[in-house]
């Protein structure tokens, strides 16, 4: 699998063109979150930290992982539209000004390029998970 820079704009624009083609009645091929869930846990914490080069090495994330108790969508149900026009503006507002403070939940400071893969690699699994 090739994992892409998420600071191209081509790149960036097929993510966003991914995102558009899911519906709220899009059905998972894998693990147990529904679509709504998946676009509002997105940006929660990846993988613990003994895998930390697997946030962007080339090999894709495994099916149906378990996600950390602590971020199970769980309760209300997430309003799908709303879920995924915050993605969205998320993937376009993400840039390398964007990211230079942040802290990554688990690895802390990463720098941008592993940013940018990473991002990348877990916005494709779960579009992936979701078919598109």
């Amino acid at each position: 699998m090739e994992v892409k820079d998420l600071f191209d704009p081509i790149v960036k624009q097929e993510i966003v063109d991914r995102i558009n083609k899911l519906t709220s009645q899009t059905q998972r091929q894998w693990g147990k979150m529904n679509v709504s869930q998946m676009l509002g846990s997105f940006l929660l914490r990846l993988i613990g930290p003994l895998f930390k080069s697997k946030l962007w090495d080339e090999k894709p994330y495994k099916q149906s992982l378990p996600t950390d108790p602590t971020f199970v969508m769980t309760g209300s149900e997430k309003d799908f539209e709303k879920e995924k026009a915050a993605l969205i503006e998320l993937v376009n507002n993400f840039n390398e000004t964007s990211i230079q403070r942040e802290q990554h939940p688990v690895f802390g400071k990463l720098n941008k390029h592993n940013w940018s893969k990473a991002t990348w690699k877990h916005l494709d699994h779960h579009l992936r998970q979701f078919g598109v």
